[in-house]
């Protein structure tokens, strides 16, 4: 099985880089293969083709939505890594995933946010969203806080969050077997 671990912010000096790292070192060793899939490095356009994804059968006209898509395709699973951005999911990565169809469809996904509130308002939006696709989404989530999970601006993860790492990666690879 694979899984993508796909950190959703683009922004520059982004916190989820920290965080995206800490959980692919965290699946590190376990029977599932784990890859970081980082949005930024796709570059992906805002969503104005004719063709609704859907029905694009997984072929794009822009290269990147391509790269992208192939990069998804080439998974089984996902772990998304989300901000919150003003009570919701971050536009770049909402229109990322708005830009594919059948890439999505019928796959499991877990959630890792973080924010001032643990980025619980992002996932449940994303709840909504990925069952648009009929994936499975685990109940079991990570909330990254940024008040108790950062020092000094840097991410310092309570001690208990490695063994929530380890129940989300749990029920990712159980639901997604």
């Amino acid at each position: 099985m694979k899984v993508g671990i796909v950190l959703g912010s683009v922004r520059d000096g982004r916190a989820g880089e920290a965080v995206a790292n800490w959980v692919a070192k965290g699946a590190a060793g376990r029977e599932a293969t784990y890859e970081l899939i980082d949005l930024k490095a796709f570059d992906v356009p805002l969503l104005t083709t004719n063709t609704h994804p859907m029905r694009a059968k997984k072929s794009y006209d822009d290269e990147r939505v391509q790269a992208w898509s192939d990069a998804i395709d080439a998974c089984d699973a996902y772990i998304f890594v989300t901000p919150e951005y003003n009570h919701g999911v971050p536009g770049a990565l909402k229109n990322a995933v708005d830009s594919l169809g059948q890439e999505w469809v019928g796959k499991t996904a877990a959630l890792v946010g973080y924010g001032s509130v643990g980025g619980v308002r992002a996932i449940e939006n994303w709840r909504l969203v990925l069952a648009n696709f009929s994936m499975t989404v685990t109940r079991a989530e990570l909330n990254l806080n940024s008040f108790f999970d950062w020092a000094d601006g840097l991410f310092a993860p309570l001690e208990r969050r490695t063994q929530e790492l380890t129940d989300l990666l749990d029920a990712l690879e159980k639901a997604a077997g």
